[in-house]
């Protein structure tokens, strides 16, 4: 009788030689090449690679493209490192993904020798871009080594980074603190020396900025407060433009949906939703019963936060109309588009979300603060 281990083997056999092979080739390797290394055909290695890559051991950056290690691979090579890079690069990836960068982002840790050793990246969409090398290391006098230095450089803790010039390109280096104080990642962002304008770089560098304190969070951080040993203070109630809500409403934050039950009573829910500048778009997964109240009553509030500091939150009032039934190709955009930024690529690519319709929730009201009084 054939035991179940003796199918599996051949299995899990050429499943450790193609990531072997992956990792031998830090620029990826080709199909052509894992199909000479593997005793497998066409059709069988097709469907392993699409398993590790829906598992996140694998990426493809571009479709017919290279293999390259995912997070998941690459979080293996960490071990030297108090980086948790299983739990924090699936996360760097999926905010890369809801940022849709138009220069270059990249996660480094800090390596035993005070080099900066690079996790992973998600390459710019500029035609010219800075792009590191797959695995590259940067000497501590980088923009990520000096995040872990001691001690800093005055300016760093003062203005929150670190800038260094490399070749022709430029980097800026956020930390990303479990605690919200001591940095164990650099997050940085890369681009061409010739389009970096220190005078517009507060405001081209603020999504980077709060997307190192998303990734903090993530790890347990209560408060983003890099270097800042005191007490985090809390900060006077402020309006938000309207720029500000908009960088709000696209990060990555469900929303909470209150409506009215037929009996009167309050129904709250956390959704899914894309803020478009002028309307939330809310799918309805299948099931759901707040989509059957909304037929009914039409009217509800929308609350997006944020929970650490500076305590930016949105809030909305609307009405609730009909939008997308399953079956319309523009649900299916929709659907991509919002799985792509809350599960990031490679888990949006493997799963078949069971949504019936969305909803357009034009707002009537829209008030967005930041801090406590």
């Amino acid at each position: 009788m054939k035991r179940e281990s003796d199918s599996l083997s051949p299995a899990v056999e050429r499943a450790l030689s193609l990531l072997e092979a992956v990792r031998e080739q830090p620029r990826g390797v080709t199909l052509a090449d894992l199909l000479a290394r593997l005793d497998i055909s066409r059709s069988s290695l097709f469907v392993l690679l699409n398993t590790l890559k829906a598992l996140g051991y694998l990426e493809q950056t571009e479709k017919r493209g290279r293999y390259r290690a995912g997070p998941r691979l690459l979080a293996w090579q960490s071990g030297a490192s108090p980086l948790p890079a299983a739990e924090l690069l699936p996360a760097f990836f999926q905010e890369a993904e809801a940022l849709h960068p138009e220069e270059t982002l990249a996660l480094f840790a800090a390596t035993p020798g005070g080099e900066a050793w690079l996790l992973g990246q998600v390459e710019g969409r500029r035609e010219v871009r800075s792009v590191f090398e797959v695995g590259q290391r940067l000497p501590p006098s980088s923009a990520p080594g000096r995040l872990f230095q001691s001690p800093l450089l005055a300016e760093i803790p003062a203005q929150g980074y670190a800038v260094t010039r490399r070749g022709d390109a430029v980097d800026v280096a956020f930390p990303v603190c479990r605690d919200g104080v001591s940095p164990i990642a650099a997050l940085v962002w890369s681009l061409p020396a010739f389009r970096w304008n220190e005078v517009e770089a507060p405001k081209s560098l603020s999504p980077v900025r709060e997307m190192a304190a998303r990734l903090s969070y993530r790890l347990g951080a209560l408060h983003y407060s890099p270097w800042q040993t005191g007490s985090a203070e809390t900060q006077e109630t402020l309006p938000l433009d309207k720029a500000q809500m908009t960088a709000l409403l696209r990060a990555p934050w469900t929303a909470r949906l209150a409506c009215v039950r037929p009996d009167g009573a309050p129904h709250v829910v956390p959704v899914w939703h894309e803020w478009d500048g002028e309307a939330f778009h809310v799918p309805a997964w299948k099931g759901s019963r707040w989509g059957e109240y909304l037929r009914l009553n039409p009217q509800v509030s929308l609350t997006v936060d944020e929970p650490f500091l500076p305590l930016r939150r949105v809030s909305a009032k609307g009405i609730a109309q009909p939008e997308f039934d399953a079956g319309d190709p523009r649900l299916k955009h929709l659907l991509k588009r919002l799985s792509r930024r809350y599960l990031g690529r490679s888990l949006a690519a493997s799963l078949a979300l069971p949504v019936e319709r969305s909803f357009l929730i034009v707002p009537s009201s829209l008030k967005g603060w930041q801090g406590l009084t």
